[in-house]
């Protein structure tokens, strides 16, 4: 056959995102991810990277659940047939009667561009409009698909351009459609059992209160999720695990949970925008103040500005930011909570880290040199008496007491961790590099 009748098509590199599938009353955007993952296989597809779960700005107030969006990246030679069979399964397997608002969009080539990578940091901890999405994608001329008002075209867009600077793994256990709604029955002391054996592992269990962490409450499909530092380490703790259930299969995700990536930025206090995650460092300005509900209040002082800021009773550190005295220097990390009629716009702390210890100066009885003791007053204006010895003196002095507080960093324990919460066993872990086994069974039906 003449050489002109051969036609060489290279395959094509397709990026898809999606996001806002799901509904606090059922569905989840991983089980969608799943069940796409499970179609796609059969099709002449090659996937050339672990599907990625991004956690967005987790102060966002109609986010569902971890406010997380799904991207996977393959390899075909059949572009639009894959888009139209993503386009079906979003349609089929979104919460739209509970409000859903998918949204999908496609990215053809292995390289994605800075303009993506810079809409996902924006995501990550600031407030992204709808408008600016829709804006986006018809600026880069992006093929993309959405039903209702199209939330899910900002995390779907994210989701394709996140750029990792530190990432983690979790492997995600889907049930059987008839256990959606009941009541997850997993052996407590396995998953102590596996988070005690495999330190590269996170966030399983709560040794203080005893709690099994791993698990959701809600009534998705979701049974587990296993977080861990690498594919091997979340396999190993999925088969320690014990129930009476039977879930339907698993898959593993790249992801930034786990990074605190959101709290990476400096938020301007000059211009603080409702709803962002960011840090600011500034002075202790008052005494930090029990409210009812056993929750902290305190402000701090950067540029002139007045911040408020909020520690509540399920991150096990009221106490210590109790013990702030003004002056102290900090760094708080967290969301901005909008102003309301009954409170000042506030910042929801997430941790906080002292930098500078004011000494705590008190006045006192004059000590005694010779006796070693307090000095009793012997009434107003008439000076200090030691008992012991007589000698007297006029005047109190200034005494600087120990403060219960350390220069170091004051996180939540673990059972109040938002997903994107750096564990203390991350401190000064950085995952940088990831390679894509095909070999290791990061995708499983049973």
């Amino acid at each position: 056959m003449p050489e002109q009748f051969f036609h060489l098509v290279e395959d094509t590199v397709l990026n898809i995102g999606f996001d806002d599938t799901d509904s606090p009353k059922g569905m989840c955007t991983t089980y969608l991810a799943y069940k796409i993952v499970d179609s796609l296989k059969k099709e002449k597809v090659e996937f050339i990277d672990y599907p990625k779960l991004i956690r967005f700005n987790p102060n966002i107030p109609w986010k569902t659940r971890g406010n997380g969006a799904v991207s996977l990246k393959i390899r075909t030679s059949s572009p639009e047939k894959i888009k139209k069979k993503v386009i079906r399964f979003v349609t089929k397997f979104s919460d739209l009667k509970n409000g859903a608002n998918p949204g999908v969009v496609f990215f053809e080539s292995k390289a994605v561009p800075d303009q993506f990578t810079k809409f996902s940091r924006d995501a990550l901890w600031q407030l992204v409009s709808r408008s600016r999405a829709k804006k986006f994608l018809a600026e880069n001329n992006v093929d993309s698909f959405h039903i209702g008002n199209g939330q899910g075209l900002i995390g779907a867009i994210g989701a394709i351009g996140y750029k990792f600077d530190d990432h983690t793994y979790e492997l995600l256990s889907y049930r059987k459609r008839s256990k959606f709604g009941t009541k997850r029955n997993i052996v407590a002391s396995s998953v102590k059992q596996m988070q005690e054996s495999l330190p590269k592992t996170f966030n399983s269990y709560d040794t203080k209160k005893q709690k099994v962490l791993l698990a959701p409450r809600g009534p998705d499909p979701v049974f587990f999720g296993v977080r861990g530092e690498n594919v091997d380490s979340v396999l190993s703790a999925s088969k320690m695990i014990k129930s009476d259930e039977k879930p339907v299969g698993h898959m593993v995700f790249k992801s930034n949970q786990g990074t605190g990536d959101h709290l990476l930025n400096q938020l301007d206090v000059l211009s603080l925008k409702p709803y962002s995650s960011g840090v600011i460092t500034g002075t202790v300005l008052d005494e930090p103040e029990m409210k009812l509900g056993g929750y902290v209040m305190f402000s701090i002082l950067k540029q002139g500005v007045k911040v408020n800021c909020a520690v509540y009773k399920p991150t096990g550190i009221t106490q210590n930011a109790l013990n702030l005295i003004k002056g102290d220097v900090i760094r708080v990390g967290g969301g901005l909570r909008k102003a309301s009629k009954n409170h000042t716009r506030t910042l929801n702390v997430e941790f906080f880290q002292v930098l500078k210890l004011q000494e705590r100066k008190v006045p006192a009885n004059p000590l005694c040199t010779r006796c070693n003791k307090r000095m009793k007053s012997k009434g107003r204006s008439q000076g200090f008496e030691c008992v012991k010895c007589g000698r007297k003196k006029t005047k109190k002095v200034t005494m600087t007491i120990p403060r219960n507080l350390q220069k170091r960093l004051y996180i939540p324990q673990s059972s109040a961790h938002r997903h994107l919460t750096r564990p203390q066993q991350r401190i000064g872990i950085t995952n940088k590099e990831s390679k894509f086994d095909k070999k290791i069974p990061w995708f499983s039906v049973y």
